[in-house]
């Protein structure tokens, strides 16, 4: 049904949603986009679905937005750019929306696009050797539909001490920002993920939902305004020198040419 994500369903009714991209260490394409989304939806309606878990296949968890899908984007014209970035700001929101608890589990790496997926988890929880970033800056551009959901998780303060920069940050450190509420060892990943899972099976569906909701209201407002902001923050973000220079630095294998002290 699905080409780059994989779910599974147990007797319990705990399903996990597997990003299956490992040769490209889980990059979001346009094809994982509207797979994400049609998975939340289809998650959302089944009412055997009690609990979601959020992993990776292979060494990463997500490496982020797929830089070949990006440079389509620079090449593209300006309403197949926005339709575009729309998908992507569409896919955080269903699983933001998702009336199911969402649990992260981070058995690797993740970057860029991949953080924002960590931030629209309930939990999550990652291995202690993995590596988190917001990267863009570092390729030209910014980290715009994910920033609210970012946000939201780390606080205004916390964020932009690596929301700009794009340093790459340890498990540690992504537990004393708020984007992690634990590290464990790799083999421990398994059980820390269960701890958060049981209690919930012993909690009326209904209720979960309705508290979720609850809990998202009364938090950073993320409404269609701020979305559709984001929205034209990364379109424009496309648009610039930075993002081609940067971008085509990325495919060269190359410093960009605004990089300097290194």
């Amino acid at each position: 049904m699905f080409e780059t994500i994989e779910i599974s369903v147990d007797a319990r009714g705990v399903a996990s949603l597997t990003l299956n991209r490992p040769e490209k260490h889980n990059a979001m394409s346009g094809q994982m986009l509207a797979d994400l989304t049609a998975a939340a939806a289809a998650l959302a309606q089944d009412e055997a679905v009690r609990v979601v878990v959020l992993t990776g296949a292979g060494k990463s968890f997500c490496a982020g937005g797929d830089l070949g899908w990006m440079q389509a984007q620079m090449a593209a014209n300006r309403e197949t750019r926005f339709t575009e970035a729309r998908k992507l700001a569409e896919m955080l929101q269903a699983l933001n929306t998702l009336p199911k608890p969402l649990i992260g589990a981070l058995q690797g790496n993740a970057f860029g696009g991949g953080v924002g997926l960590a931030s629209v988890c309930d939990v999550a929880i990652g291995v202690e050797g993995l590596k988190m970033g917001l990267t863009e800056t570092r390729l030209g551009l910014i980290p715009a539909t994910i920033g609210p959901y970012v946000v939201a998780r780390m606080g205004e303060a916390r964020a932009r001490r690596v929301f700009m920069s794009a340093r790459l940050f340890g498990a540690a450190e992504a537990v004393e920002l708020g984007l992690l509420a634990r590290a464990v060892p790799e083999d421990s990943l398994h059980d820390a993920v269960e701890a958060e899972v049981v209690p919930y099976l012993t909690c009326a569906p209904g209720a979960v939902a309705s508290a979720k909701a609850l809990a998202r209201s009364l938090g950073p407002r993320i409404d269609d305004a701020i979305i559709d902001a984001t929205i034209t923050a990364l379109v424009e973000r496309w648009e610039t020198d930075e993002a081609l220079e940067g971008i085509a630095a990325f495919f060269e294998r190359r410093p960009a040419s605004f990089a300097s002290g290194r």
